[in-house]
């Protein structure tokens, strides 16, 4: 049995499944299909083609699957789709995708923090973090374990890699490669992110490796095309080290932090290596 409140508008046609809680003044949409063990809180207001995964908590405020605001929007059947256990806090909006068919993609256990907005086309991974008040515009993709600072920015069709730390108050309007820790405008690198990636484990050789490869791309000082052909020659192919170099590749609006790297802007990063201790 699901509790549903007689004050709660869930217009007839919404999938509801097994106990699902539905507070006061919340609304849910019919075209709306809520998993098994689902909250949505007071005020919540859940449109459009909307599904929300098992578990999931929508606190007070939160306005999630309404239109696009992208102008070119006509009218097309577009998808929210919300993953497991995730937590949207109070005053999220998370709005519906824009082309026929498009998608907007949360995964599983990510908490996004108050007044967050998440626009159209955008695909977040698994257990990310958006802080308080950090802002996606369309066709933004966030990888796995990714973690964006509060009042943050970030422009269309850029992308931040899996274990990313972004420092709150930045801007992101380029890609942030995976495994790296930074922040503020102009953006700045601290290097590997090397305290969450042993959070989560991974092997020494992995991060000394991942440091050699951060090391090559933004302190040889040398274009991007060398630098990743470096990476290939030395670099110990681990399968993160991998990733690296196809989400380098792959980039399309560019690395930030590589705009104007020349050899007169090298940094020293010796004293990264006390950082790899186990």
């Amino acid at each position: 049995m699901s509790n549903i409140h007689p004050q709660a508008i869930v217009e007839p046609g919404a999938k509801i499944g097994k106990n699902v809680t539905v507070e006061p003044f919340a609304v849910v949409k019919k075209t709306v299909a809520l998993e098994d063990n689902v909250v949505i809180k007071s005020h919540a207001y859940i449109d459009g083609y909307t599904t929300i995964g098992d578990g999931t908590v929508i606190w007070p405020g939160a306005s999630i699957g309404t239109k696009t605001q992208d102008l070119k929007y006509r009218g097309e059947k577009t998808f929210v789709e919300i993953g497991k256990n995730c937590e949207i806090r109070e005053f999220v909006t998370i709005n519906s995708s824009c082309m026929e068919n498009s998608t907007v993609r949360i995964g599983d256990d990510c908490l996004i923090m108050a007044y967050c907005h998440v626009a159209h086309n955008c695909q977040i991974g698994n257990r990310v973090v958006m802080s308080n008040s950090a802002m996606l515009a369309g066709h933004v993709i966030i990888e796995d374990c990714a973690i964006i600072g509060g009042m943050t920015p970030v422009h269309q069709f850029s992308r931040i890699g899996c274990y990313a730390m972004v420092g709150g108050f930045s801007r992101v309007p380029r890609d942030i490669p995976p495994y790296t820790v930074g922040g503020g405008f102009p953006y700045k690198f601290g290097g590997v992110n090397i305290i969450g990636l042993k959070r989560h484990k991974f092997p020494l050789e992995v991060r000394i490796a991942l440091s050699k490869a951060f090391k090559i791309t933004y302190r040889s000082g040398v274009r991007l095309e060398e630098a990743i052909a470096q990476i290939e020659h030395e670099v110990e192919r681990h399968p993160e080290v991998q990733h690296w170099i196809d989400f380098c590749k792959s980039s399309k609006r560019g690395l930030i932090g590589l705009e104007g790297i020349t050899k007169t802007a090298l940094l020293s990063s010796d004293s990264e290596e006390q950082y790899f201790e186990e």
